[in-house]
């Protein structure tokens, strides 16, 4: 490279890094603006996630992109993780109180992750939170004498149990509620055993959430639903989105969403053991969408056995699920054998039919989730 070619390019570097640090300025300044709003929501008792401003202010940003010739999806993947980081910081200035004369919170099982994350976010929002343990229960009644909620959030295969046993003397007016995965059963031993208001909460997430903005908290009704009506508006200022079921209907769904899911991620990790595969080399060999989906077998393994093998236990039903799902598998692995390919695309094209307008919507999101993916791998 002659000299005339170092100095033009060092040049075009200095500029470039007097952009980036115009970007960085413009970035503090961004968070700023957004900390602020963060401030007046939380005064007025706001979610802080607001679907269809987001939506409409990404699509505005999309199309000024495209008119000044910046690609479209660059500026979207920008102010996605910029309001990734926003979320992040919001629950640092706490949020309105919904119920100040609530008295105070009961988290069963708070010293577990979930009940930990729940407690923080209560105790954010105002309201005095109490956890009772399994070496708690001496001192139980003093601990629930005045309590306006209990939750409960303990291990799948005791939760009915617990809750027959030692839920049966709450204060008439307080809300029993559970943070368990299943509903039906949990549910029903809370209607039996207390009198007063019911709910059954499922968070469709993990302890580790940095933020529950866009996270989903599954809501399925017990009794005298106007009595906790306030907890679903404070799940819905942290940012959750609250989705209402029937116990059963849940239930169902949570056999394919869950059981079905993680026992075949369980036997995808169980088949890399047993066939001794080298990680190290398959991740030098995968693409970015084998990666997550090596990342996703992997992060099951990185948990809980205890508790994922109570989800994948809780519902005898869910053998039918896990049943079909071999069947199904069986069969294709037939056609493979047989070597009828056109049978194999005839199958492909019937169950792409199906999916109809959801494909091409999850193939748009799962782009978004490889580009990081890529990043992650080439950082």
């Amino acid at each position: 490279m002659n000299e005339k070619t170092t100095a033009e390019l060092e040049n075009l570097r200095g500029l470039i890094d007097g952009v980036d640090q115009q970007l960085l300025h413009l970035l503090r300044k961004r968070l700023d603006l957004v900390a602020q709003v963060g401030a007046v929501k939380h005064g007025a008792g706001l979610p802080i996630y607001a679907p269809q401003r987001e939506a409409n202010m990404l699509a505005k940003r999309r199309e000024e992109a495209k008119a000044m010739n910046v690609a479209p999806q660059l500026i979207e993947d920008i102010l996605r993780r910029l309001m990734r980081e926003s979320y992040l910081n919001e629950k640092d200035v706490g949020f309105k109180q919904i119920k100040a004369d609530l008295g105070h919170v009961v988290i069963v099982g708070g010293e577990g992750k979930l009940g930990g994350l729940f407690s923080q976010m209560l105790t954010l929002s105002g309201y005095e939170v109490k956890s009772l343990d399994k070496d708690d229960w001496a001192n139980s009644q003093a601990i629930f004498d005045g309590a306006g909620l209990v939750i409960v959030t303990v291990p799948i295969n005791i939760t009915c149990d617990l809750i027959a046993d030692k839920l049966t003397n709450l204060p008439e007016n307080c809300i029993l509620a559970d943070l368990t995965s299943i509903k039906g059963a949990p549910v029903d031993a809370m209607l039996a055993a207390h009198s007063g208001p019911v709910l059954g909460l499922h968070p469709m997430f993990g302890p580790d959430v940095g933020s529950l903005a866009k996270q989903v908290v599954v809501v399925c009704h017990g009794r005298n639903p106007e009595a906790y009506q306030w907890l679903i508006e404070q799940i819905e200022i942290w940012g959750a989105r609250i989705v209402e079921a029937e116990p059963s209907k849940h239930d169902k769904a949570m056999q394919l969403v869950q059981a079905m899911r993680h026992f075949s991620s369980f036997v995808y990790g169980l088949n890399l053991y047993k066939e001794e595969a080298d990680i190290e080399s398959l991740l030098q060999f995968s693409s970015p969408i084998y990666r997550l989906e090596l990342a996703m077998v992997g992060r099951l393994f990185a948990q809980s056995p205890e508790l994922y093998a109570d989800i994948i236990f809780a519902q005898e039903e869910s053998l039918v699920a896990i049943g079909d799902y071999l069947d199904n598998y069986s069969q294709a692995l037939s056609i493979l054998k047989s070597g009828n390919r056109d049978a194999f695309v005839a199958q492909f094209a019937e169950v792409s039919s199906w999916f109809g307008d959801f494909a091409p919507q999850f193939q748009r999101e799962s782009r978004a989730m490889l580009q990081s993916v890529n990043d992650m791998k080439t950082g």
